[in-house]
C-alpha cells in the first residue's frame, strides 16, 4: 500500500483477516492510544502503512493470544522503545520487525458495560474525538442519545462514536431514537431482576446480582443481535 487510507478504506483492507472489525472498533483503539493515525486539516484520519501493521498487530493479539488492551499496550511501548517483548505467548518476530520499521511487511473488545475514566470533553471536543459535526452532537443530544450535559466522559464518547457509525451509513439522529428508548426497557427489566438483592448489605450477595444483571444484559444483547441477524438473512439474502 502507498500514500494514505481513510477509516472507511482501512475497514475495507482489515476485513478479510479479521471479520468482526467495525469502524467504531478502530475508532476506540485509536481513544484507547493504541494506534495515532495523522488528521487532514478537517479532522479526518489519514492511516498509512505503519498505522496497518500496528491495527493488525492489536487485532491479532487480541484474537490469537487474547490479550487484554492494557498488555497490548504494554508490548508496543515495549517495542516503540526498541525492547524485546516477554509475553508467555510471544508475537510472531517477524511482527515486531515490522513494527519497528526493520523487517519486511507482514501479510495479515468492547465490553458492553461502558468504559470508565475521568477526562472529559465539551460538545466542540467530543464531536472531534467522535468524527462528528458539533449539529450532530446537538442531534444526538436532542434525541436521547447522548446526555444534557456541558461535559462528556467516555461512556457519552463510546455512544458517540457508535452512533456515528450509523449516521455515517446514512441514518439522521432522528431514526436512532429506538436506541435509547429499548436500552431503557431492557434495563428496567434487568433492575427488577436484581434490585432487591442490590439493597441488601451482603457484599457476596450484591456481587451475585452484579454478576447476574451483567450476564443478562449481555446476553440480552445477543440475543437481540441474532434475532437482527435472522431478519437480514430473510430480507437480504431471499
Amino acid at each position: 500500500m502507498s500514500g494514505t487510507l481513510t477509516i472507511g478504506e482501512v475497514l475495507k483492507t482489515l476485513q478479510e483477516d479479521f471479520d468482526d472489525i467495525t469502524i467504531s472498533k478502530i475508532r476506540f483503539l485509536e481513544a484507547e492510544g493504541l494506534i495515532s493515525p495523522d488528521r487532514t486539516d478537517s479532522g479526518y484520519r489519514k492511516f498509512d502503512d505503519d498505522d496497518i501493521e500496528r491495527l493488525r498487530y492489536v487485532l491479532r493479539a487480541q484474537r490469537d493470544r487474547y490479550l487484554p488492551l492494557k498488555v497490548i499496550r504494554e508490548e508496543l511501548d515495549r517495542i516503540d522503545a526498541g525492547l524485546a517483548v516477554d509475553s508467555p505467548a510471544g508475537p510472531d518476530p517477524d511482527e515486531v520487525a515490522h513494527l519497528r520499521g526493520d523487517g519486511e511487511p507482514m501479510a495479515q473488545d468492547q465490553s458492553l458495560l461502558p468504559p470508565i475514566g475521568t477526562e472529559t470533553w465539551n460538545a466542540e471536543e467530543l464531536a472531534e474525538a467522535a468524527g462528528l459535526s458539533i449539529e450532530q452532537v446537538e442531534a444526538l443530544v436532542g434525541h436521547g442519545l447522548l446526555p444534557r450535559t456541558p461535559t462528556f466522559d467516555a461512556a457519552a464518547l463510546r455512544v458517540a462514536r457508535l452512533a456515528g457509525d450509523l449516521l455515517d451509513a446514512g441514518l439522521e439522529a432522528r431514526h436512532l431514537r429506538m436506541y435509547p428508548q429499548f436500552a431503557e426497557r431492557q434495563f428496567a427489566l434487568i433492575e427488577q431482576l436484581v434490585a432487591p438483592v442490590m439493597r441488601q448489605r451482603n457484599p457476596e450477595a450484591r456481587s451475585a446480582a452484579t454478576a447476574r444483571g451483567e450476564k443478562v444484559a449481555e446476553r440480552g444483547a445477543a440475543l437481540n443481535r441474532a434475532l437482527l441477524g435472522n431478519r437480514l438473512r430473510d430480507t437480504l439474502h431471499s
